[in-house]
């Protein structure tokens, strides 16, 4: 489960909707505990897919745009972890848009998805952002739907 107020789904939201029709993607930062994770912040980050982040990516997706994929710089999910950290938080998940798609991952996701984190999709329709759906890798490195709870 995770957990996040309306004010960071709006922010996800209003991210996803200024990006359309290209993929949005962010940072999630909260903590962990037994019942679930806990957002304290999401930071919205460029989609820095390009021609450099592509040949890091097999197969046809490398002549795929941002409308189809994102990438978190490097650099910027380095420095987030870092602040992160000097405030006792975690990097607890990463957020992205399908543009006129579901909020379903896709393989290239899933392939590149990390294990203990939270993948929140939020679909855009025309421009209109929908329910954001998240999901988490379970042992066998397929997603699984993950509850959202809102938090006040």
């Amino acid at each position: 489960m995770i957990r996040l107020s309306q004010e960071h789904l709006q922010i996800i939201r209003t991210h996803a909707e200024s990006t359309y029709p290209d993929e949005c993607c962010g940072i999630i930062l909260g903590y962990l505990a037994n019942e679930g994770k806990t957002v304290v912040e999401v930071i919205p980050t460029e989609n820095a897919w390009n021609t450099e982040a592509a040949s890091e990516f097999p197969g046809e997706r490398t002549t795929e745009s941002k409308r189809r994929q994102y990438a978190i710089a490097p650099e910027v999910m380095l420095k987030t972890q870092k602040q992160a950290r000097e405030r006792s938080l975690n990097i607890i998940g990463i957020f992205h848009s399908h543009p006129d798609h579901p909020a379903i991952p896709s393989e290239c996701d899933r392939l590149y998805a990390w294990q203990g984190y939270s993948y929140i999709i939020l679909s855009v329709q025309n421009g209109k952002a929908g329910e954001p759906k998240s999901w988490s890798l379970d042992d066998h490195h397929q997603f699984q739907a993950e509850e959202i709870e809102n938090i006040i």
